[in-house]
């Protein structure tokens, strides 16, 4: 038998599971910050193991919420739009993982955890501007986007010494191939994150009737 809530929809049901994906996306880099800074890293990725499959839970709950309901809190393909870029931000940083174990071996003096820092903060930024879709304000979403944006900015920055770096002559091939390549799949996972954001940010724009900043 199906209850109104069913057949309509409940916003907040949708609120709750964003949150949800959100929160596994912020875990999966907490846990990658952690497995930097320690030797030991198997608790880190079990962790990690755990928020990414948190992740996919998450999106299968969104996905089969839109079949179920009438009715959204926001237009559907927002919803599908921000469920998906959640999802990417985990996603990319399994594939950072999943390589950095192979490889460790030869990272010897390589510090990834400034960058993995970065990567923390910019997720739980996006943790923010998810949670804060219910209250629709856009002066507070258009702060969370400015300091999004300049995250993004740093970790350009950051491209750009690394790319000293590598031309320094100190490391070897291996080494150099390594480090590019360790480090674009840290920068696009904040890319990731910053497009989660923007999808946030342009529902609340649009819901408000404002200009975008970008």
């Amino acid at each position: 038998m199906f209850s109104l809530q069913t057949i309509f929809g409940s916003g907040q049901l949708f609120y709750t599971l964003l949150d949800e994906a959100a929160q596994a996306a912020y875990d999966s880099t907490k846990a990658l910050h952690s497995m930097m800074k320690t030797a030991d890293r198997q608790p880190a990725l079990d962790a990690f193991k755990l928020a990414r499959q948190r992740e996919r839970t998450a999106s299968d709950k969104i996905s089969h919420a839109l079949v179920d309901s009438f009715i959204t809190p926001f237009e559907r393909e927002d919803i599908e739009a921000l469920g998906s870029a959640l999802y990417k931000i985990p996603k990319q940083v399994e594939k950072f993982a999943d390589r950095y174990s192979l490889a460790v071996q030869h990272l010897d003096g390589i510090d990834f955890a400034p960058r993995a820092a970065m990567l923390e903060q910019a997720a739980s930024v996006v943790v923010e501007m998810v949670h804060d879709l219910k209250k629709m304000n856009i002066d507070r979403m258009t702060e969370l986007n400015e300091k999004l944006r300049a995250l993004e900015n740093e970790s350009d920055r950051l491209m750009l010494e690394l790319y000293r770096d590598i031309y320094s002559g100190r490391l070897d091939n291996l080494q150099m191939f390594l480090l590019k390549e360790f480090f674009e799949i840290l920068e696009k996972a904040i890319d990731r994150c910053r497009e989660a954001g923007v999808v946030a940010y342009q529902i609340v724009l649009k819901t408000s009737g404002g200009h975008d900043r970008g």
